[in-house]
């Protein structure tokens, strides 16, 4: 019998920014911080921002969760969205400033409304778990189809995934399928794995196995283990592959060395 394994939501917090000035990139940690000092003090947004990065991450500057989010507040009041959605996530995760769901949806909310991809989606997020805000399936919809349309890879599984279970839409697993496939050919990998699903069970699309072995395989080749375990099963079957008992079994030995790992990890 195939697995599936489907998760709904998750905020996708980057902290990478570009350090570079408009006369070159720093040459080392040191040297990035001290220029990022320096511009901060005349109230550039950029250099906020970056500044609250490299506190985050520790490179030049002792790392401080509070002076991060001090700098991004900075950057945030003066309306830079990155910032804005920078601190929303601070409040999330309890980083320097204390956890406070509905103060992130307010930051979330500033940075989602200028089209801030990541925003959009973490809000679409806070309303699909009701934190900060009272639960609204429509509103995370909403928000998840805005990120999604920009190309936002976390947003298009989400937004399948709401299509796929009729929460906030009618239900459709042809929508479900259509940006699970735009998340899928990004690379994400649990999209990847529940498009071969959707092939393997003829739902949103015809029943295809040498569809659904292809999305298991790029699932699987990234370490998703369900998708291992299933790509393993279409070569014992001969499903969509020619049959093929060693790749079988190789794939389902992948599968087992990691459900083997996640029980170790639980026994500590």
């Amino acid at each position: 019998m195939f697995q599936r394994c489907l998760h709904a939501a998750w905020f996708a917090m980057l902290f990478c920014v570009c350090m570079a000035t408009q006369t070159g990139c720093a040459t080392g940690p040191g040297l990035a911080a001290q220029g990022q000092a320096a511009e901060q003090e005349a109230g550039d947004m950029r250099a906020q921002n970056n500044l609250g990065t490299l506190y985050i991450q520790g490179r030049g500057v002792p790392q401080s969760d509070a002076e991060a989010a001090k700098w991004y507040r900075k950057a945030a009041e003066q309306g830079y969205a990155k910032s804005q959605n920078n601190l929303g996530t601070m409040y999330v995760e309890g980083r320097g400033v204390i956890r406070d769901d509905a103060e992130a949806v307010r930051w979330f909310r500033k940075a989602a409304q200028q089209g801030h991809a990541q925003a959009q989606f973490n809000l679409g997020v806070m309303y699909a778990e009701g934190r900060g805000v009272v639960r609204d399936d429509a509103e995370a919809v909403q928000w998840y189809r805005k990120a999604a349309q920009q190309g936002f890879a976390d947003a298009q599984f989400n937004l399948g995934w709401m299509y796929e279970k009729g929460r906030g839409v009618a239900r459709s697993d042809a929508e479900a399928v259509q940006w699970y496939r735009k998340a899928a050919e990004q690379g994400f990998v649990q999209a990847q794995y529940n498009l071969g699903w959707m092939y393997e069970k003829g739902r949103g699309v015809a029943q295809n196995d040498a569809e659904a072995a292809q999305w298991y395989r790029k699932a699987a080749e990234q370490g998703h283990a369900k998708a291992q375990s299933n790509l393993g099963l279409m070569y014992e079957k001969g499903r969509g592959v020619a049959q093929d008992g060693a790749e079988a079994a190789r794939w389902y030995r992948k599968a087992a060395e990691q459900e083997r790992g996640n029980a170790k990890e639980k026994e500590k």
